[in-house]
């Protein structure tokens, strides 16, 4: 399917989710969508996609648990008010954390980049990240239309 016709077509559905839904099953509707537009843009082979997606959800999963992880770390910490009444000493804890979160973030990157290069070539693991990246830009695209519509 082209590419031009995919788009709208990925995008027309994922605006047209429901309010009534639950956000875990609009995030299910999301990933399916997700997963549609990167298998078709790596022009993945059956056999590349049996071993390409295991890795690849391995690797989704944790990248979102750290994001969590960290995204709690700061939020907890960083409420308006709060980083006034840090010490230095907890201020310098947080910087550790934080550090330590980017560092794992780093880590699982490469690790991931270094699984793919074993299933799929270092061109197609390019495409994933500019298709990646092009996914999410046309989600936040269409979030931003859907909200002035409301």
């Amino acid at each position: 399917m082209n590419t031009k016709i995919l788009f709208p077509i990925i995008f027309l559905l994922v605006t047209s989710l429901s309010f009534s839904q639950g956000f875990k099953e609009k995030r299910e509707k999301v990933k399916a969508l997700k997963v549609a537009y990167i298998t078709e843009q790596l022009d993945l082979t059956t056999d590349e996609a049996q071993k390409f997606w295991p890795i690849y959800n391995a690797f989704d999963e944790k990248q979102s648990e750290l994001r969590h992880e960290k995204m709690r770390a700061i939020l907890d910490r960083f409420k308006p008010g709060n980083v006034d009444k840090l010490s230095e000493k907890d201020a310098s804890n947080s910087l550790i954390q934080m550090e330590k979160i980017e560092e794992d973030l780093f880590n699982l990157k490469k690790k991931f980049i270094k699984d793919l290069q074993s299933v799929i070539s270092a061109k197609k693991i390019i495409k994933l990240k500019k298709a990646e990246e092009d996914f999410n830009k046309e989600l936040i695209k269409q979030i931003k239309l859907k909200r002035k519509k409301e």
